[in-house]
Parts: structure tokens; sequence; C-alpha cells
């Protein structure tokens, strides 16, 4: 399955979550989408809240499903909760670091600095949004997109970095300095209820 490129609150509305972590998404319609979208929502079954949860998650990280389907076998694999462990594989993607350090003001901006070859990894251009970065990379932009005027612009937007990064704006550059926490991350995502759509 393609990956959705269409309206991000659509999704957030269908979903009704803001997959843009701003509440933007929700504010002005918080309700479906579509002609009935104000009529009250179905109650789901089980199979159908697990789905949802994936889908959540999914939409809000911009993977498509073999993509998700492949990381969630790498975290079952790993030492740990699966589902927290899966978290920190998608915190640590390359785009989403570069949008956590501010330079895009979403995660499909973020894709899109990536794409365009805008970013290093210790020194290294990378140009693959999927990049698993490790605690203690430095993620830079390239000195000649230092001036890149959508990455100043959501540089002067963002508010706060979180903990597990750290970025100097008059350097460009940034480190990975650890795997984030589970109560760093999403509150309103439950992880365990992915593990068991998978564990079916």
């Amino acid at each position: 399955m393609a990956r959705y490129i269409g309206p991000a609150y659509k999704k957030s509305r269908r979903l009704n979550f803001s997959t843009l972590e701003n509440g933007k998404d929700l504010a002005r319609r918080p309700y479906a989408p579509g002609q009935h979208g104000n009529d009250h929502r179905k109650k789901l079954s089980e199979y159908g809240v697990q789905l949802q949860e994936k889908q959540k998650v999914r939409t809000m990280y911009g993977l498509n499903e073999k993509q998700f389907r492949r990381l969630f076998e790498r975290a079952s694999k790993m030492k740990g909760v699966t589902g927290e462990n899966m978290l920190k594989l998608l915190e640590s993607r390359l785009d989403n670091i570069v949008y956590r350090m501010g330079l895009a003001n979403t995660r499909r901006g973020a894709r899109q600095v990536v794409n365009h070859g805008h970013i290093t990894v210790n020194g290294i251009k990378v140009d693959i949004p999927s990049y698993s970065c490790k605690p203690g990379d430095i993620i830079a932009v390239k000195e000649n997109s230092m001036g890149h005027p959508a990455m100043k612009a959501s540089l002067e937007a963002k508010n706060s970095i979180p903990a597990f990064v750290s970025f100097d704006a008059n350097k460009m550059s940034g480190t990975y300095v650890r795997y984030p926490e589970r109560s760093e991350l999403n509150a309103e995502i439950n992880e365990s209820l992915i593990v068991e759509f998978y564990n079916r």
C-alpha cells in the first residue's frame, strides 16, 4: 500500500486523534469527516479498537503498513517491553529526530528535508528518512543548506525541544542524546493495543 499523501487533518478527524501532536487538526471540527461525521461515532469492536490504535501511530509517524509491520517485528526481538521498544524505534528515525529538533513543523516536512539531502549524520549526508539513529549520533544541517528559509521559519516557531535530543540553533547541529522514556512520549497512545493487534 502506498504512503498516504492526502490531507493530514482529515486523517486526524477520522481517527479522533491529533496526528500532528499540536491539536490544531481537531480544534475547529472535532468530528469525523464526511456528510455524517457529526453523528454519533459507531461503537468499535475489540479488533476495531486495536486497529484504530495501530492506524493512529502509523499515520502519526508516516509509515506504510509494510514498514510498520517490520518495525514491530524488530521491536519484538529486542529486550524489554515490545510496545515501548516500538515507540523507541519510531522516535529514532532520522525524520522524527529532525522534527523533534525543530527543523520542520511536521514529520511530513521533516521527511522532505531529509529526502532533499539537507541533513548529515556524523558528518555524512543521509537522505533516507527511515535511517535509524543511535544515541550519540550528531545530526546537522549541511553547510550549504544552513540558510534554508523553511528550516529557519520552523526553528523560530518551535517552542520546546524534548530532553532526549539537544540542538544548537547557531551551529544548526544537534545530538540524539538517548532513547526517550515512555513518559516523554504521547500519553494518548496505548501501544499495548498495537501489540495485541499483531499478536492475534
